[in-house]
């Protein structure tokens, strides 16, 4: 069962800091709102070089397209925002709408089935030595 990745992109709003922004992700955190059916690891990253220096992103794991799915629907039939988990509600009104430059649903993101190559087994990339 391939996992789906998906990866979101985070504009601040000017006069919003990296400080604030840590904070609401800290905050978060510390009230479970990552914790969520299928999804079995999360990411916040910010950019070191290429086309988003400086830039925030986070890189949410769910463990198949199916989990992911019953989150947020199929792609030809997403969910609508009033159908989100409440966790996930509160994350985007209550933590990102103040701080990003547009709203939450209105991020650039891109949702990415895993490849499973043949090198790929038990989660474990394994590399033949010559």
């Amino acid at each position: 069962m391939a996992r789906i990745i998906s990866v979101h992109e985070y504009d601040l709003k000017p006069g919003s800091s990296a400080e604030r922004f840590e904070q609401a992700i800290r905050a978060a955190e510390a009230r479970g709102l990552f914790e969520l059916p299928g999804l079995t690891a999360h990411h916040f990253v910010k950019g070191v070089k290429g086309a988003r220096p400086h830039t925030y992103a986070a890189v949410w794991i769910y463990e198949s397209r199916e989990a992911w799915e019953r989150l947020w629907g199929t792609p030809e039939h997403p969910r609508e925002p009033t159908e989100y988990p409440e966790k996930w509600r509160i994350w985007e009104e209550e933590f990102l709408a103040p701080i990003l430059s547009g709203h939450p649903d209105a991020i650039r993101f891109t949702a990415y089935e895993e490849l499973r190559l043949g090198a790929y087994r038990d989660g474990v990339t394994s590399v033949r030595r010559r």
